[in-house]
Parts: C-alpha cells; structure tokens; sequence
C-alpha cells in the first residue's frame, strides 16, 4: 500500500502511517487530565497529533526525534487538519525510508551548494570577495550552513532550508538590485547571504528541530554579527588589505536589521537602502514559501480554500486546481 504523506491526508481519514515525532509535550488540560501533542513530520509538512487520556508512562516511551508509526483519525480543529492519535508504536530502523522524511536530497543540496558559490564568486569588490571566500573555504561552516534549517516552524524548516532560502533569496537580490542604480547589489547579495548564518548555531538540526542552548541566550542575531566581524578578519588576510570599518558596518547592520521591525525582534530598523531591500525580500522570500507550503499541505481537501493560516491572518484561494 502506497505511503500517505500528511500532504495527502484528509478530514475523517483513518490513517496508521510512519512520522518522524518532531517534539512531543506532555500537557494537563483544565480538569488536570493528561495529554499529548505530538508534532509529526515528514518530507511534505508538519502535522499536529493530539492523544488523550495520556499517563506519564506513555509518554515517556514516546521519543522526540525518533521514528514511530501512528496510528489515528483525522479531524478539523480550528480550521486546520490535526490527528486525533489513537497509538504510537516504536518501528524498526530498517521500515523506515529515510527519503521520505528528507524534503531536499542530496542532490539538491549539492546543486544549491553549487549556485550558492557561483553567485558569492560571482561578486567583483575585493573586500567583500575575500569576505565570501573566508566562508567557502571553511569547511566546518559550510558543512553547518548547507544542513541547518532556517527556522523551526516559521519557513523553511528542515534540514537544508537555510541553503534553500539563502540561495532563492540572494537571486531575488540580484534580480532587483539592477532596477534601482543607487544600491550596491554586491553587499546586498552578501548581507542575503549572512542575514541568518547565525543560524548554523542557534538552532539544532540532528533529527528533529530545537534550538541550542547558545541559541535560547543569545540568538542568531547577535551570533551572525559576531561571526562577520570574525570573518572579516581572516578576508583581511586573503585580501591583504585591511577590511573597511564601514563596510562591516553595513554588513552588520543588514544583519541586525533584516527582521524589519522592533515587533518582530528587530534590534534596528534599516537604515541604508541595502538593508530595507534586504528585509523586504526576505519577507517576500519567507511569505512566498510559506503559501506555497499551505498550498501543498491542503491538497488533501476538496475545498477551493485552504484552512486558516494563523501567522498570516487569513485562507489562501485554490480554484480549481483543489
């Protein structure tokens, strides 16, 4: 029987399927009885699961970032999809095909590691050249960039969307950055590149998706400003020159800046024309996949409608293709 990925499922389906359990918490609701949400995963979305009546005992036998086939009934809450989880049983490693919990494969990582280089080598500025090259040589980065996920729930989230998103978005910038002659397109395309590289330490990406203790106290922010000045650094040895102080500076900004407003954890609002470009088309970026995922995830309904997507305030339309 062939797999059903949560993308295929539908209202009222039975469903007894293997997921990844992507976090598990144990909750108590008003009356003080057990139970537990489950998020399930695989290579098409993300999938809540709700067991009741749950013990201490279950739970514990009940891994994050283990495989386990579960079993239960789809039902609509609140507008969305969940699983109302009937039983979780442990599978054995050898069931599970690891390519259908693997949204990008080997190959597309290579491909998007690939662009991801032609586009930075691409740059003619020495500083910022020597600046991209001090992270393409670092084999340690690169190994974390090209695996971390750029977020946990928000988008992009698995493993090898960082790359996904770095590489779609820093062609979005060399796509605009011609329309407007007054902004530099090469340090644009290095602040898309750096905007979220503090990611690579501020989330864990192993199996299921967390963040870092380094990540909870400090976050990618600061940890990506640090690690350009860092950087900046070792291109001042490559170039031979000293790296400019406001250069870096603006590199930094972006960085601090891209998130765009205070509301959203912004420590700057930008400032130079690179970094509103900069946070504009992440925000594109980010939105763009984000519909294109809930367009996917809802194609099990037969509505022309998608469910009610909470971060963006609203249903997206599906016409006929439903």
């Amino acid at each position: 029987m062939p797999r059903r990925f949560i993308n295929q499922l539908a209202e009222r389906e039975q469903v007894s399927e293997i997921y990844l359990i992507a976090d598990k918490q144990l909750r108590a609701n008003r009356q003080g009885n057990l139970y537990l949400q489950l998020r399930l995963a695989d290579k098409t979305g993300q999938l809540t699961g709700m067991l009741w009546n749950a013990t201490e005992t279950i739970s514990s036998q009940i891994e994050s970032g283990k495989y386990a086939r579960v079993t239960g009934t789809m039902h609509l809450h609140n507008q969305q999809l969940q699983m109302i989880v009937t039983k979780v049983d442990r599978v054995d490693p050898a069931q599970v095909d690891e390519g259908d919990f693997q949204t990008l494969q080997s190959a597309d990582v290579d491909r998007l590691a690939l662009r991801l280089a032609e586009l930075l080598r691409e740059i003619h500025d020495v500083h910022l050249r020597s600046l991209a090259e001090a992270f393409l040589v670092d084999e340690a980065f690169m190994a974390k960039f090209t695996a971390a996920p750029a977020g946990v729930k928000n988008h992009h989230a698995f493993r090898g969307g960082l790359l996904e998103h770095v590489v779609s978005l820093m062609e979005l910038c060399a796509a605009v950055a011609p329309l407007y002659p007054d902004l530099d397109g090469e340090l644009l395309r290095i602040g898309a590149f750096l905007h979220d590289a503090g990611k690579i330490d501020e989330l864990t990406y192993e199996k299921e998706l967390g963040y870092s203790d380094e990540g909870q106290l400090i976050g990618h922010v600061v940890m990506g400003v640090t690690l350009a000045e860092q950087k900046a650094r070792e291109a001042a040895s490559l170039s031979g020159e000293a790296f400019p102080r406001e250069l870096l500076l603006r590199i930094q900004h972006m960085i601090v800046s891209h998130h765009g407003e205070y509301a959203f954890g912004s420590p700057k609002l930008p400032m130079t024309l690179e970094a509103m470009a900069l946070h504009y088309l992440d925000n594109l970026d980010a939105k763009m996949h984000n519909v294109k995922l809930l367009l996917q995830e809802d194609s099990g309904s037969d509505s022309h409608w998608t469910s009610f997507h909470a971060p963006l305030a609203r249903k997206f339309f599906k016409g006929e293709r439903a």
